[in-house]
């Protein structure tokens, strides 16, 4: 965790506890933002595109736009805390992004700039940095499908695989904030290698751009009115087409080696699946729940449920104030009204 050069205790408002958090999400196509109630609701939402094309400071600005959009609200004077959520890898120690999806920004100081524009509007409060697989585990525990669960995984399964944990009720972040990245388990001794430098990892197999890789590799080709990505894999295998079937079978099976893995390591009792390619619904977790049943043998594993996500497109902003909390007041999650 990295805070803002205001420290917590410097703050002469609410509590940490009470009052509103700032939430900034940003990834590769928007930045977005919001005021986060201590309910989860959400209010003075705003975005704007992720800018192409341009160098950091240009990135940065669109990044300044949404905070000048929030400090707008008549609400601004109550908020007690900030969340930055973003696209990885990320550096929570040193407060830094370089996400692969931005080109822009490598080893950017994304939590000093964002802590520096919120003094600028008055508001000196601590700021935290989370990846967005974390951010996503923050907010699916407090209000999402892994409410109520001690222990959780929380994966994201899109154009790459992230994910985060909760354990013993507390965000588990780790030093630099990718403890839980579970896109790079090695699930394949021999396998292709991986754009982190290694072999075999869980997002060069089931990553909705690794599934429509495969799949095209195999021969696959979109049929009617199917795109040729990972959306259009996943319509093929509803169709029963076989090399679409086996594509997502593959992805389920990576995923199911390595959510048991991490449950037997850090005896979780659910995983929470979310991303664009969880949108296919039983297409990916059917396979994943069926292999998981030959990775998960041991008797303390054998009754790990495998479950969607819950909060959809809200995630990043709920999680970023989620994380915010969390890591700031030690919570095992903000608390709800």
């Amino acid at each position: 965790m990295t805070t803002s050069p205001t420290a917590p205790s410097a703050h002469r408002g609410p509590g940490p506890a009470d009052g509103l958090s700032v939430a900034i999400d940003i990834g590769g196509t928007k930045i977005a933002g919001a005021l986060v109630h201590p309910d989860g609701s959400m209010t003075a939402t705003t975005r704007r595109p992720t800018p192409r094309g341009t160098d950091a400071e240009g990135v940065m600005a669109a990044v300044a736009e949404v905070v000048a959009d929030l400090a707008r609200s008549p609400l601004w004077p109550s908020v007690v805390r900030c969340g930055v959520g973003s696209a990885g890898p990320v550096d929570t120690s040193r407060g830094t992004v370089s996400p692969v999806n931005i080109a822009a920004w490598r080893g950017f100081p994304v939590l000093a700039r964002v802590s520096a524009e919120l003094a600028a509007h008055g508001a000196r409060i601590p700021a935290v940095l989370a990846g967005d697989g974390v951010a996503m585990t923050a907010a699916e525990h407090w209000l999402g499908a892994a409410r109520g669960h001690a222990d959780a995984l929380c994966m994201v399964v899109s154009t790459g695989v992230g994910g985060g944990l909760v354990l013993n009720n507390r965000l588990h972040p780790g030093p630099t904030g990718n403890a839980g990245h579970i896109g790079h388990i090695s699930v394949a001794f021999d396998g292709e290698p991986c754009v982190c430098g290694g072999r075999g990892c869980v997002e060069s197999i089931a990553s909705g751009t690794a599934i429509a890789r495969w799949a095209r590799s195999q021969g696959w080709t979109p049929a009617g009115d199917q795109d040729a990505t990972a959306a259009g894999v996943a319509a093929a295998a509803r169709a029963g087409e076989p090399v679409a079937v086996a594509a997502f079978d593959r992805a389920g099976r990576a995923l199911a080696a390595a959510i048991a893995a991490t449950a037997t390591l850090v005896e979780t009792g659910i995983a929470v699946i979310g991303g664009g390619v969880a949108a296919s619904g039983d297409t990916l977790f059917e396979p994943v729940r069926r292999h998981l049943a030959s990775y998960a043998t041991l008797s303390f594993v054998r009754d790990l449920r495998v479950v969607p996500a819950s909060l959809g497109t809200d995630a990043g902003l709920i999680g970023a104030a989620a994380a915010a909390t969390m890591l700031l007041n030690g919570r095992t999650a903000p608390p709800t009204a």
